[in-house]
């Protein structure tokens, strides 16, 4: 029988590995975008391939992660 106290050790020890690869890669994606981002987004809004719900989903996301970098 798995020890409870180490499941849940192991649990939070992978959300926070998960965190940190999350973390690294936005940090790796940022530092080889190019060009302006509210350029690039306003462009895939005009073209079609990004809709308004689409954007507002990945803005709330965005809000969230800033949140979670500024804590």
């Amino acid at each position: 029988m798995a020890n409870p106290l180490f499941n849940l050790l192991n649990k939070n020890n992978m959300a926070n590995n998960n965190m940190m690869n999350m973390i690294n890669s936005f940090k790796a994606f940022s530092a080889n975008f190019q060009g302006d981002p509210r350029a690039r987004v306003q462009h895939l809004l005009n073209t079609g391939q990004m809709s308004q719900a689409q954007f507002n989903q990945l803005r709330d996301m965005a809000n969230q992660f800033q949140n979670i970098l500024n804590h």
